[in-house]
């Protein structure tokens, strides 16, 4: 009998669940950490970092311990509010890649590391470590061929503050039933899709505002931005009134000025170079200042 689809899976992607195996079952690390370990590596390598996860899983397991904590402190500084100062906080992951990395840098690249990161978590962890996370978890699924219904794994930690949750099904290993079937390979090295640029349009937007008493149009604000970070890099820009979909304009119906904006842009990178490695940008256009941070959603 030919192999499953999931065990092509887990062939293609061996030297991942290697580490991940180490990681869980070995070292005793959380589950919830350990894919976050992995998604950071896996994102890293995507960013232009190559072969780090060939490079790690030939090490010995103190250095790989060792690499999974500063992995730790990698997607940990992108929860903080302040960058980082230090450059060498993360020196065996420094000495690991061919081009220098350190926590500012990573910082610099905020957002688009969350997304990717997230992408990674959602559309590889989630597929490739279901039966390695089973021997580890809890009781916290089932299967029935009756009701042919699967409960995802509970992993205490997700949904993250940060990186959302993660939906993680456990693999049916007796009888003929796969319900991974449609899972996919992702070609060695080349990835075959930009973990950056599966954004949401929320990923993507920044909060913009305004001096009360100066005006802003939606015709200055898309200059703006064009002129700083390319002709196409505004995708649309919104107003709260009432109608959350209603394009900006610098009065409302009542003639009062419009202090704040959202600003859709066509990618979460261009979020980044917006804000630089900080939290808050101050913008000028015709002796008006514009101030944008990244969109957060509120319930």
């Amino acid at each position: 009998m030919s192999p499953s689809t999931v065990e092509k899976l887990h062939t293609f992607h061996a030297q991942e669940r290697q580490i991940l195996s180490k990681l869980v079952l070995v070292f005793s690390r959380p589950p919830a950490e350990s894919l976050l370990v992995m998604a950071t590596w896996l994102w890293l390598e995507d960013f232009g970092y190559e072969n780090i996860l060939s490079t790690i899983v030939a090490l010995t397991d103190p250095l790989i311990l060792a690499l999974a904590n500063e992995a730790i402190s990698c997607f940990q500084c992108l929860d903080s509010k302040d960058p980082p100062k230090d450059f060498n906080q993360i020196p065996l992951t420094t000495d690991l890649m061919k081009n220098y990395i350190s926590l500012p840098i990573i910082y610099k690249h905020r957002y688009t590391a969350i997304t990717g990161i997230k992408n990674f978590l959602t559309i590889i962890c989630s597929r490739i470590f279901s039966d390695i996370l089973q021997k580890v978890l809890p009781c916290s699924s089932s299967y029935s061929f009756v009701t042919r219904y699967r409960r995802p794994l509970i992993i205490p930690g997700f949904p993250h503050p940060t990186f959302g949750s993660i939906n993680v099904l456990p693999d049916v290993v007796d009888g003929d039933y796969f319900p991974n079937n449609n899972l996919f390979l992702i070609p060695s090295g080349i990835w075959g899709w930009n973990a950056n640029c599966i954004a949401t349009e929320e990923d993507r937007t920044m909060f913009i505002t305004f001096s009360r008493g100066f005006p802003v149009s939606k015709a200055e604000v898309k200059e703006l931005f064009t002129d700083h970070f390319g002709e196409n890099c505004v995708e649309c820009i919104y107003m709260r009134e009432g109608n959350e979909n209603v394009l900006y304009t610098n009065v409302n119906s009542n003639g009062q000025q419009k202090l704040f904006a959202r600003l859709v842009l066509d990618s979460v990178t261009t979020v980044d170079r917006v804000l630089n490695g900080t939290n808050l940008s101050k913008f000028h256009i015709h002796r008006k200042h514009i101030w944008a941070r990244k969109f957060l959603k509120r319930n």
